[in-house]
Order: structure tokens, then sequence, then C-alpha cells
């Protein structure tokens, strides 16, 4: 597997840049997760956008799901040219009822699957299959509803946060991954704003020291913030690889 940043801002982006949008691929496999501001554009290029196979939102916050409607209108115009054949499969939460509403009603360009409509593995947690990819989701604890995933093909695995705070199943849900897709939303500093629905960088590193995961990637990062400083104090605390989430950046898994 491979997994390209098109955008790591949040909840606005940088000048130039982009929010929450990752390129998942395997094969000929390609997972759309999030889409945040101008994310869009960051994937139209370096990929036929017609070729997705998928496309996972974990929440509705704008810095995560406001290219739907870029994604909608490409998609559609796509299969009405002739250039697509069939909808884009689209797996998305129920809640806000509003947004779901909203995208559910997008039938020209999507098929919807509801995140909890989807059947459990035998740990409880809502999985769907991906063109080869398995995938699981995790509700997490913020203050929309919202969901982590667990993207795994070739006995390769990838946990991507979403957002949330740290919480106990969120370790265990994130345990073993070859590559942990964390949020990192601020400094230490700011723990008591950030911690009931946020991870800052101190707390993704403990998120991947408890998890025993092989690698911790961070994102989600305040524009206005150093972002060295942000993986300085991840790492203080995991000891292991830390990296820093950069626009168009791949990361073999």
């Amino acid at each position: 597997m491979e997994l390209t940043v098109l955008g790591c801002w949040a909840p606005y982006p940088r000048a130039g840049g982009a929010c929450s949008g990752y390129l998942v691929r395997s094969g000929s496999t390609a997972v759309l997760v999030d889409a945040g501001h101008g994310t869009f554009s960051r994937l139209s290029g370096i990929m036929n956008f017609r070729d997705l196979t998928a496309m996972c939102i974990s929440h509705y916050h704008p810095d995560h799901s406001v290219d739907l409607s870029a994604v909608r209108h490409a998609i559609g115009g796509a299969i009405r040219d002739g250039s697509r054949e069939g909808l884009l499969p689209i797996y998305v939460p129920e809640e806000p009822t509003e947004d779901y509403g909203r995208v559910a009603a997008w039938r020209e360009s999507f098929t919807i699957h509801p995140v909890d409509q989807l059947s459990f593995d035998p740990k409880g947690r809502r999985t769907a299959n991906i063109g080869g990819i398995d995938i699981s989701l995790l509700a997490t604890r913020h203050n929309l509803p919202c969901y982590a995933l667990s993207l795994s093909s070739g006995g390769r695995r990838i946990v991507y946060t979403a957002d949330s705070a740290l919480f106990p199943e969120l370790v265990e849900f994130s345990r073993g991954a070859d590559l942990l897709l964390a949020e990192a939303s601020g400094y230490h500093s700011d723990w008591e704003y950030l911690h009931r629905n946020h991870l800052t960088g101190s707390l993704a590193g403990e998120l991947a020291r408890d998890a025993g995961v092989g690698r911790l990637v961070l994102t989600h990062f305040w524009p206005e913030y150093d972002v060295g400083r942000i993986c300085a104090e991840a790492s203080s605390v995991y000891g292991g690889q830390v990296e820093a989430a950069e626009e168009l950046k791949t990361f073999q898994i």
C-alpha cells in the first residue's frame, strides 16, 4: 500500500495549501480518505479522478468534507459524458442528519454506504472491503460524530485517527499498525483547550507508544504553528520514527 497526503492543515489551510485529505492505493484500488478544503485539486494533479474506487469521510467538519461537493460534480459529469462507468461508492456517517441528508441526495454521483449500516467484524467494529483493501472503523471522541479508519492490504496496515481525543479503545484500534496517521492539532501547552476533542503532538506520541506502531506520521496541523515543534513533542514521548505529513508526499507501507 501507499499513502499520499493531499492536505494536512486544520481548520483552514496555509496559503496555497489544503486541509485533511489522503489517497490510499493498493494495486489498482484508489481510496480517497477525507476531502477537506483544496484536496480535490491536489488529487486531480496526481491521478485521474475518474479512476477513484471509493471514498471515505470520517466526519462532516468542513476541513474534512467540504470538497465532497467538488467530487460530486466531477464524478457526475464524468458519468454523464461517458468517461466514467458507475457511481462512486462513499462511506459516510449518518450524523448529523442534516449533513448526511444533503450527501445522500447526491445519487447521480454516489452510491451511499452509511457507516452505521455496515456489518461488524469479530471485534465489533464496522467493516467493509474496498477493492481488496479491508477497512474497519471506530467511533472516536470528538464534538461531531467521527470515525477513525484502519486500512489493510497484503499484510500491511494504516490507521488514521481522524479527529479524536485519546481514549483506550483508540489505542487498541491502532495497535500494531505499520503506519499511524495521527492528528496533532497543537502543542502540549494547548492540552486544556484540545484534549477533549483532539490530540496534541505529545498525545499522538503517547498513542503511538502505547499502541506499538511501526511509524508515526503527524497531520492536521494548526497553520500558524511550528510543525517541527509538534513533531519534537511527539518524538519525546514515542521514541520511534516520527514524520510530518507534507502535501503530495507519499509513504510506502
